[in-house]
């Protein structure tokens, strides 16, 4: 009676541990969310090559997803910051225009938002991304390369903390991943198991620029930070952070170093300031950039360099308010000038 008894206990203890509560399969995940999943096709000027002063319009591609109700997309801001024309595609095939809403280039996020809402699309849910750990399984899905909603999974193999990266001011909370990354990836969502987003594509390191190097995507809770809860304005800038070395080339007077202006997107906030870009290519200490444009030394009395706080000019802007006047100094042809308008809303 004893060992008939000890047998049924070690049986249902046996039948309790095999039965885990397992969650959804990457397909299951995939079927859920890629609706919500977008690409971009941009478009914008740029300078032509071996012609000074002449621009030409090129397209551009990346990858977004679907965030809210409101038609709010997220996506990478370098996918976007300068465009002046966005196009947003769903797996239907269906193509909507949208306008950029916010962007912080230093964390690599934007916001768009669509003429209108697509019908029969959830829109993703943005997850926690501080609850996210190293070694967690994660699917990214994007266009790749050009070839729309891709499927790559892989896992979070690390969190970092990037203060400057090619010479542009760069500073987010990033995840890295092994998941497969390549060009036209950039701005589309990755996914927790639990189909929620935890970060937004960004950028790979990578000797060839394809996939067998590191990928990194801003984190879900810095993009809600930034854009979701917080005032965010779109500058329409292709700006260059130039470092003391540069700014002693072009004759920037100090403290600021500034922010050399390359291109700016016709109906943004940069073309009501009035602010002008370069007409001149040019290679200088190994880096490709645009001359003859403004250099911003100042933005709201807070000088542009290489020791600035990325935090004090991001609470300049989360501390705007629509009517507010935005004030901007640039150094152009030699001389300082001061630069106005109005803060609005996009």
């Amino acid at each position: 009676m004893h060992i008939r008894s000890s047998s049924v206990l070690a049986a249902a203890l046996l039948i309790g541990t095999a039965s885990p509560t397992f969650g959804q399969s990457v397909s299951d995940v995939f079927k859920r969310v890629n609706r919500s999943v977008v690409v971009i096709y941009t478009s914008e000027r740029t300078l032509a090559s071996g012609a000074p002063g002449q621009f030409v319009d090129v397209g551009g591609l990346g990858s977004g997803v679907l965030v809210s109700n409101n038609g709010e997309v997220l996506t990478a801001a370098h996918v976007v910051q300068s465009a002046e024309r966005v196009m947003v595609q769903f797996t239907t095939g269906e193509r909507i225009a949208a306008r950029v809403l916010g962007s912080v280039p230093s964390a690599d996020l934007a916001l768009l938002r669509l003429e209108h809402r697509p019908s029969g699309v959830v829109p993703a849910t943005l997850g926690n991304s501080d609850s996210v750990e190293v070694g967690d399984q994660v699917l990214v899905i994007g266009s790749p390369l050009g070839v729309s909603h891709t499927l790559t999974v892989g896992h979070v193999s690390g969190r970092r903390q990037l203060n400057r990266t090619m010479g542009a001011v760069f500073q987010a909370e990033l995840l890295q991943t092994d998941a497969a990354i390549n060009q036209g990836n950039s701005g589309g969502p990755m996914f927790n198991m639990a189909g929620e987003v935890i970060g937004i594509v960004s950028h790979i390191i990578s000797q060839s620029g394809g996939s067998e190097g590191l990928g990194f995507v801003v984190t879900s809770n810095m993009a809600r930070d930034l854009l979701l809860e917080g005032t965010s304005l779109w500058s329409g800038i292709d700006g260059f952070q130039l470092s003391e070395g540069l700014a002693l080339i072009l004759n920037v007077p100090p403290p600021s170093t500034g922010l050399l202006v390359q291109r700016v997107a016709r109906g943004s906030l940069g073309e009501r300031l009035g602010l002008e870009g370069g007409t001149v290519s040019a290679t200088i200490s190994g880096e490709d950039l645009i001359l003859g444009g403004d250099i911003i030394l100042t933005f709201q009395g807070i000088a542009i360099a290489a020791a600035t706080s990325e935090e004090q000019l991001r609470a300049a802007v989360r501390n705007l308010k629509p009517g507010d006047r935005i004030v901007v100094t640039v150094l152009r042809a030699g001389a300082v000038t001061t630069l106005t308008t109005t803060f609005a809303l996009q």
